[in-house]
């Protein structure tokens, strides 16, 4: 599956690359945002070192990493992530948005675009593990359509949507 850059009215969701590490290691150093997903801000050697993991991809072939930097197309600067790994037709996505960018609509914008674009590459189903604490992490799954489940995973909810195309 091509990767290819997703534009939403305020933003470019854009392949990740290595030298993104540096600004988003800026983007992601609030350690408040490791409150629900755990660990801390990585340093942008530990980054950059993560996101050549990223991008040369799953070891495994029956997996696919998709991962994109989101940035504001006003400002040109980056203000968080979204992602998927694609396994058959199911795809778990996650997102994080930068402190400064919280509550602006950046991370609903970004995941209701990331879900348009899987369902044209005809994906299946897409979930989502959310930690029951993280309201604002729920609220952006319910904006894109996700509904959670009665299962658990290492203390996160799963959430659910059936993609049609």
């Amino acid at each position: 599956m091509d990767i290819t850059t997703i534009h939403t009215p305020r933003l470019d969701l854009l392949p990740l690359r290595v030298d993104h590490a540096a600004e988003m290691a800026e983007v992601l150093s609030d350690p408040a945002l490791h409150t629900y997903i755990g660990g801390t801000p990585a340093s942008p050697a530990a980054l950059r070192a993560r996101y050549e993991r990223l991008v040369t991809g799953s070891p495994d072939p029956s997996v696919t990493w998709l991962n994109w930097v989101l940035r504001h197309r006003a400002d040109t600067h980056l203000l968080g992530t979204v992602q998927a790994t694609l396994t058959g037709s199911t795809a778990e996505i996650a997102w994080i948005t930068g402190t400064p960018w919280q509550g602006h609509g950046y991370a609903s914008e970004a995941v209701g675009a990331l879900i348009t674009w899987l369902t044209e590459q005809r994906v299946r189903t897409a979930i989502a593990h959310i930690h029951p604490a993280h309201l604002a992490s729920e609220a952006v799954a319910r904006a894109a359509g996700l509904q959670p489940t009665a299962e658990e995973q290492d203390g996160e909810r799963r959430w659910r949507l059936a993609l049609t195309g």
